[in-house]
């Protein structure tokens, strides 16, 4: 499908438009076919930071195809906020959570549509979001603002439509049962059915990003996965049936593993350590999250599988104390438009056969 990439603005106070614009400047060819959603007095201010002494123009579009006739080394903005004010670097504020927010809704209501090939976000803020007030308080972050959009689109109630967090770079991916929730309700969404969902949604999408049935390692929730009962019973009463179940669907899924080394079996660091598993499930959030960032944060990507639509993100924040400096380093949202392209050209291929 010769459809744009839509980029979202990010929090304006933060670092993403001034990675968004480093990236045009420094990927052209990466970046081509890319727009951003957004505003394009802000993406000025943001080349001006990253690059004021080279001309890195902003086009404004009128729709995203325009997007695909861009010339080399420009920024192709389409106007989709109002009343986009300037905002001050480093600085929480209600104006930038909504303003990116909006950019948000805007790109998945247009991958929803079918206008675009998929969407790559650049770091929101979450207490700016929440600050920014009804619809956007109500979510912790993009991927329950993205579930909501998609379940509405859809006509169906969300919790019908699961969708789940994978953390990916080129040595290790993790999908996480749970997401953003305090540690407390992490442990309580450890249940053979959210477990299960997760085996099958991980699956479906690394499956397809493979070509091939991916070999799945489930992550125990206790120290040494509970040692038979011993540190707690999660794993003999919620995540051993879970993988038992998947496995009588078909998946290859294995586990409960010891969580403290599980993360260096999957890894894929050829060829001196061939990843015995092409993605861990993690129970909760940082245990998912931690192998992957120390890693790199500079290589890792969000994935939303589970989504109608592709979805990936630079796996870092708003960098506010650096915001404005011209110092962000552009290297994991360059990554996260490739994964973005790897992804949607998979689901092109599956839906032509």
């Amino acid at each position: 499908m010769n459809l744009p990439l839509a980029i979202t603005l990010g929090d304006p106070a933060g670092i993403g438009p001034e990675i968004i614009a480093k990236a045009f400047l420094q990927a052209p060819d990466d970046m081509a076919g890319c727009f951003v959603a957004g505003d394009v007095a802000l993406l000025r201010r943001a080349c001006h930071v990253v690059a004021p002494d080279v001309a890195l123009p902003v086009v404004a579009i009128d729709t995203p195809d325009e997007a695909l006739a861009a010339p080399p080394r420009c920024v192709p903005v389409l106007q989709v906020l109002e009343g986009a004010e300037p905002v001050l670097f480093g600085q929480v504020s209600a104006l930038a959570g909504r303003l990116a927010g909006e950019s948000v809704v805007w790109a998945a209501r247009a991958a929803l549509r079918g206008e675009v090939a998929g969407m790559v976000t650049a770091p929101l803020h979450k207490e700016a979001l929440s600050a920014a007030g009804a619809p956007f308080s109500a979510f912790p972050g993009h991927t329950e603002l993205l579930q909501a959009e998609a379940a509405r689109h859809l006509g169906l109630p969300v919790a019908q439509l699961p969708v789940r967090m994978m953390l990916a770079n080129d040595e290790l991916r993790t999908v996480l049962v749970s997401i953003h929730v305090s540690l407390r309700e992490a442990m309580e969404m450890v249940t053979s059915g959210n477990i299960l969902d997760t085996l099958r949604i991980a699956h479906r999408s690394v499956g397809a990003a493979l070509q091939r049935p991916p070999r799945i390692a489930v992550a125990g929730l206790n120290p040494h996965a509970g040692e038979g009962g011993l540190f707690g019973r999660e794993e003999i009463e919620h995540i051993a049936p879970a993988v038992a179940a998947a496995r009588a669907e078909g998946i290859d899924a294995r586990g409960p593993f010891a969580p403290d080394t599980v993360f260096m079996r999957a890894r894929h660091a050829p060829p001196a350590h061939p990843g015995e598993f092409d993605v861990v499930v993690a129970m909760y959030h940082d245990q998912g999250l931690i192998p992957v960032k120390y890693l790199g944060v500079e290589q890792g990507v969000n994935v939303t599988l589970g989504l109608p639509f592709v979805r990936t993100s630079p796996d870092h924040g708003t960098a506010f104390d650096i915001a404005g400096t011209g110092r962000a380093d552009a290297a994991s949202l360059l990554a996260a438009v490739r994964m973005a392209r790897r992804l949607t050209g998979a689901a092109d291929s599956r839906r032509h056969q």
